[in-house]
This record gives structure tokens, sequence and C-alpha cells, in this order.
């Protein structure tokens, strides 16, 4: 009897070692089976997040799309927040989604800083030159006062400067990285414009030289005739890689490179090149809706345009006026947006921006 029972016991011990491992087996299958399940599962996750990107994708593309030029969303790349809880430093006045035109009433520095940044390809600003201070010029052979309005009367030089400071910066934050400038101006402001573009990290590229030959007489017979402006342009940083149409500037000048001045000998001045940015004061035509004090011709508004910017480019104007840059923004086929705080120059601007896309043909 007790050799049965350690045979029997001998036998449980060596029956022991196969339980352990057919435990073992169905441990690794069963893993085996988790790993698989777990595959599946993450395999059928991978699908849906592909398909979620995907959607997400389309939906990108359709917004991005609905930004682009004619159609009846948003064709600007420049918008500005319109929260219901925000205050709006702005308004709409003239928003021309087919043409692709705005203009907003508002506060230029206020507006910019709501604005979408690095949104526009290029800017005109033609700024209060600060010379309303009771003094006395010729306008069609008669002697008017300089004063313009309350927006153009001086505070003084550092007050001045400040303001400079503020409405550059803000244009420079909406201008692309590869964005410029223009910047128009006489003696009283330009030295300042220069200065707060070099603290603000522009890099100046040109200052040119706009002659005008049909300029009124110097009354006080104590200075010289004041016939020009400076106009600087620069490009938003050190970085940026500007555009500038070489060749059809060459072209406009009778197949030479065209300068930013002119020149002083008598051979010189008698050759028809244009070494100088001569262009006369707007003339009739271009005020038949109205006038600004300080307009300026489309023809130098046409030759900053094609210098600098591409057919479908966004530009901008931040003391628009009457908008004499929109209107040739509109008849070379680009994009405008313009900033105005007076009624009575959105009022002209509107009418000059429609006539320009009716007729296009009474523009030079």
């Amino acid at each position: 009897m007790q050799k049965a029972v350690k045979k029997k016991a001998s036998k449980s011990k060596r029956k022991a070692p196969s339980s352990k491992k057919a435990t073992a087996k169905r441990t690794a299958v069963s893993k085996k089976t988790a790993k698989a399940k777990t595959k599946k599962v993450l395999s059928k996750k991978a699908v849906v997040s592909k398909k979620a990107t995907k959607a997400k994708t389309k939906k990108k593309i359709k917004k991005a799309s609905s930004y682009k030029r004619g159609n009846n969303k948003n064709p600007l790349d420049f918008y500005i927040s319109e929260s219901q809880t925000e205050y709006k430093p702005y308004s709409k006045y003239y928003d021309d989604r087919k043409h692709s035109i705005r203009l907003l009433k508002g506060d230029c520095i206020a507006t910019l800083n709501k604005a979408r940044e690095q949104s526009v390809d290029m800017i005109f600003a033609d700024p209060p030159y600060f010379l309303s201070n009771g003094g006395i010029t010729c306008h069609a052979g008669k002697m008017v006062s300089v004063n313009k309005g309350k927006w153009d009367k001086s505070k003084g030089v550092k007050e001045n400067h400040k303001f400079n400071l503020e409405w550059l910066k803000a244009c420079q934050r909406v201008l692309k990285p590869n964005g410029t400038i223009w910047v128009s101006g006489t003696t009283h402001i330009i030295y300042s414009i220069g200065f707060a573009m070099q603290e603000l990290g522009f890099k100046i590229l040109n200052d040119i030289v706009w002659y005008k030959r049909n300029a009124p007489p110097n009354l006080s017979c104590r200075y010289f005739t004041h016939s020009s402006e400076i106009v600087l342009w620069a490009a938003k940083n050190e970085k940026s890689k500007h555009y500038f149409d070489y060749p059809l500037m060459k072209e406009f000048n009778n197949d030479k490179q065209m300068r930013n001045l002119w020149q002083f000998t008598e051979a010189e001045e008698a050759q028809t090149v244009d070494n100088v940015w001569e262009i006369t004061s707007p003339p009739k035509a271009e005020k038949r809706f109205g006038k600004h004090p300080t307009q300026k011709p489309i023809k130098l508004l046409r030759r900053i345009i094609l210098a600098s910017t591409k057919e479908e480019d966004l530009v901008l104007d931040p003391f628009c006026g009457s908008s004499t840059t929109g209107v040739a923004a509109v008849l070379l086929n680009r994009k405008y947006v313009g900033i105005e705080i007076e009624d009575e120059f959105l009022k002209l601007s509107k009418k000059r921006l429609q006539e320009a896309i009716k007729k296009p043909s009474l523009f030079p």
C-alpha cells in the first residue's frame, strides 16, 4: 500500500510541470489575442482620425478659398476682430466684396491694432504734415490760408514724433514679412518719419524726390519755392525680401534705370529720359466729385503700386482721404483697404471708387 501511494505521489509530481506549461501557453495565447484586439482598435481609431483630419483640411481649404477675390464671404486677407463683446474702434463705411474694396471709418492706429497681423502686401501713407499753423499760401493765383483742419494742427515736435511712431508701428504689424510701405511728406515731417522707421527696425530702401512742376509760388519771397515732396520707401525689416518690378520701371524710363532724383545740367534736363519723378499735382478731372486738401495724383500712385506689388496684392492706405490709392489699386487689379476718420472724405472716396469700377477709361 505504501509503495502504491508513493508511486501515485511521484506521478502527480511528474504531472505538475506539464500543467504549468499549459498555463503558460494559455497566458501567451491570451496576450497575443489581447494585442491583436488592441491593434484592431488602434487601427480603427487611426482610420477615424485620418478621416477627421481630411474633413478638417477640406474645411480649411474651403475657408481659405472664401478669402479669394470675388467670393461673397470675405475677399480680403485683411480683416478685423468683430466680436460682439469687444469695443470696435471702426465701422464699415463701404464694402464691395466683388471687387475687393473696403473703406473703414475710424482712427487708423486703433483700427490697425485690431487687424490681422501680416496680412497686407503694401502700404501707402500720406499722414498729416502738421502745416495748419495759421500761415498763408497761394492757390489758383490767390492768397489762402494753409489751415486744412484740426487733424493737421501740430502738437509740438515730441508729440508729432510720438504719433508717427505709433501709426508706423501699427502699419509694421499688419505688413507681411516681405511687405513694403511708402510714406510721402514734406520737410515738416519726413525726417521724423525716417527716424521713426529706423527706431522701429524698418529697412529704408529709397527716398524718392517727387518734383511738382506746377507748384504754387512762394508769396513771402524769403525762401526757395517749395516744389517737391519726399516719398520714403521701406521694407518691414532687415530680413524682408521685398518685391520690385525693375524691368517695368526700366521700360517706363526709356530702357534706362529709373532714378530717384533729378539732374541739374542743361543737357540732362533737355533729355527725354525721366531722371526725375516729375508728376504734376492732381488735375481738375481727378477732383470732379470734390477735393481733398492734400490729394495725390493718380499717376504717382500708379507708379508706386506697379513698382512694388503684383496683381491681386492687398494695398492699404491708413490715411486714405479721397482714396487716390484705392482708385489706382482698382485700375491695376489690386485689392484695397482704406481707413479714414472724416465722413466728408469717405463720401468722396466712395464716389471715386465706384466710378473707377464702372468707368475705368475716365482715369489716366
